[in-house]
């Protein structure tokens, strides 16, 4: 039969709306401010689930998922450089399924990809790119491209998909069971180390990696391993205790008086760029400032130092001031760019910024207090670092500390009246697990001396994640609305699990300690089984197994957290060993990543 070209044309007026619909993008109107900012990119990307792998599979096309987060820096640049570019996203439109995931809202599919990135380059970061074959293996994977090298590895993996599709697919078959077999790792020793032994094994391995001039570990950037320190504070009593201790003063005083922290309004940023602590990348997360805070309360009391114990303070302080949302909970996070996509453009000033701020005189003390290294180094922007304590300032104006106290204060309302006049992005996203942090936080600030401020702030968020994030049978990660619901991971369950019990601790709220019980249950209910934990229920691709003793991260191990608590129940208790004798030949094989284990094994 032929077709006139009046049919023809009709057919394609009828076809062309399908067509266009099928290419949209579907991130308007997704609840989370990372996938929103990426709506209006010409690359039509798919929110994840089931109907990404079926149209992958019916196409016959590779799948590339683009895993990121709103407060992070580099995922601003590409999609700048990449994601708006007409011909990327030609490339994208025509030849893969492409998906944008926020990773804070999918942490085990996040997980699964970045450990396969690790595994395969080296090293793991945001942007997370990976190309999958339509069956769910992993091709290749990347973090940030600069467009000319994105472009040309676009062209090679859609050429040589067209090519080699059956050989492609193969090899990433077999590269993921390679994977699956690095991920259970030579973990099968029959000599059980003691406590001891285990501790001795841990500490040593730390050190080893501990820099013993600038604090932290490593040689490159500096990341505030909360759980590494933690575990090193509960062991500095005893082997090699004449280095533990000053190593850890070290790291925590580098920590809270260069650039990882916030001199102005308080907190601390993710992490520095540098080993000296002194050029940070400016996100601010709230699991950050919960973990950090619970670190110097316990540095407090380990040390006997109350410095320690008003860095915690000062910390939870920003934390109510600027981050609580607008009906209840905590949000994510504060950019790493400004509105004009500066990075930490809302942090950095220019010398003549500060002039008409301030007298000659006061100006001279403020940059005596608060230092601008940068300056010196001939950059035009700087941040402000600890400098002169008040004390000293003191002394040299010949006037009480009080007084001294009062002006600097008043100076620094001056510096956040300016700054408050530029514009910081917030992710608004109220995270269950993030909040339980937290909540965990305010509970142990409430019981140290000089705390009980926090109290009030502390049964109310219990209450918010009660009434909000709890329906009686399921914790929702977000609760934005009935049709923006995501269902709670383990991270969620074991941390506001543990955010309960702490606050029932410390206030003798009952309904908090039979919550915190019955989250413990469901974990182990939803993600755990003979094989072990699972990040999240409902997995959609092959290769993301259970897992008996999974990693401390920048977030210690919600399974290890999990068990901690079990352990102090009685009706869990005798699973909770089970469990944790499971996960004690993958511990002592690599101790430096399991800490929050080793303090379970060696208590």
């Amino acid at each position: 039969m032929t077709l006139s070209r009046k049919s023809v044309w009709l057919l394609v007026l009828f076809w062309l709306p399908l067509v266009l619909q099928a290419l949209e993008n579907e991130l308007a109107g997704s609840g989370s401010p990372y996938l929103e900012m990426h709506a209006r990119d010409p690359v039509p990307w798919q929110r994840w689930g089931p109907a990404v792998l079926e149209q992958a599979r019916r196409e016959g096309k590779p799948i590339f998922i683009s895993s990121g987060y709103f407060a992070c820096h580099w995922c601003h640049v590409m999609q700048r450089e990449s994601y708006r570019n007409p011909e990327i996203a030609r490339m994208l439109n025509r030849h893969f399924i492409p998906v944008k995931v926020d990773r804070e809202l999918d942490p085990a599919l996040d997980e699964h990809l970045i450990d396969f990135v690790q595994r395969t380059q080296g090293h793991a970061g945001w942007p997370l790119n990976v190309f999958l074959t339509p069956e769910g293996y992993p091709l290749v994977g990347f973090t940030y491209l600069p467009p000319d090298r994105f472009t040309a590895l676009l062209e090679k993996l859609s050429g040589m998909w067209r090519a080699r599709r059956d050989q492609l697919t193969e090899m990433a078959k077999r590269a993921l069971e390679a994977l699956m077999e690095a991920r259970k790792g030579a973990a099968t020793t029959t000599v059980m180390l003691g406590p001891e032994q285990l501790r001795k094994r841990f500490i040593d391995a730390a050190l080893e990696l501990a820099d013993p001039l600038s604090g932290g570990f490593g040689q490159q950037n500096r990341f505030p391993m909360q759980p590494q320190l933690r575990a090193l504070l509960a062991f500095s009593g005893g082997h090699r205790a004449d280095e533990l201790e000053p190593f850890l003063r070290l790291t925590l005083d580098q920590m809270a008086r260069q650039g990882l922290r916030d001199h102005l309004d308080g907190g601390f940023f993710r992490y520095t760029v540098d080993p000296q602590w002194q050029t940070p990348h400016y996100e601010k997360m709230l699991y950050t400032q919960a973990l950090l805070a619970m670190l110097y309360l316990e540095a407090g009391r380990r040390f006997q130092q109350p410095e320690y114990r008003e860095v915690a303070f000062d910390t939870l302080d920003f934390v109510l001031r600027r981050m609580r949302g607008r009906e209840g909970g905590y949000v994510a996070s504060f950019s790493a760019v400004d509105d004009q996509g500066v990075e930490g453009g809302y942090y950095l000033w220019r010398r003549e910024e500060l002039e008409p701020l301030f007298s000659p005189e006061e100006l001279r003390l403020v940059l005596r207090h608060w230092r601008f290294p940068a300056w010196e180094q001939g950059e035009e922007q700087a941040l402000p670092l600890a400098g002169e304590p008040v004390a000293s300032l003191a002394r040299e104006q010949g006037v009480k500390e009080t007084e001294m106290a009062r002006r600097v204060a008043q100076w620094r309302r001056r510096l956040l009246q300016a700054r408050a006049k530029r514009i910081l992005p917030v992710d608004h996203k109220r995270l269950a697990g993030w909040n339980g942090l937290l909540l965990a936080a305010l509970a142990e600030a409430s019981r140290a001396p000089g705390g009980r401020g926090y109290r009030e702030p502390a049964a109310q968020l219990a209450r918010y994640l009660r009434d909000r994030h709890w329906d009686g049978s399921h914790l929702w990660r977000t609760f934005d609305s009935e049709e923006q619901k995501h269902s709670g991971t383990l991270e969620d369950y074991a941390y506001v699990a543990l955010g309960l019990q702490r606050w029932a601790q410390a206030s003798g709220d009952g309904q908090a300690r039979e919550l915190a019980e019955r989250l413990l249950r469901e974990a182990w209910h939803r993600f755990h089984d003979d094989s072990g934990w699972r990040l999240g229920d409902g997995a959609l691709l092959p290769g993301m197994p259970a897992a008996r003793a999974p990693e401390d991260g920048a977030l210690p191990a919600p399974a290890a957290v999990v068990l901690s608590l079990s352990l102090a129940s009685g009706e869990l208790r005798s699973v909770a060993e089970k469990a944790l004798l499971a996960a004690h030949p993958r511990v002592q094989t690599q101790p430096f990543w399991h800490p929050s284990y080793l303090l379970l094994m060696t208590r």
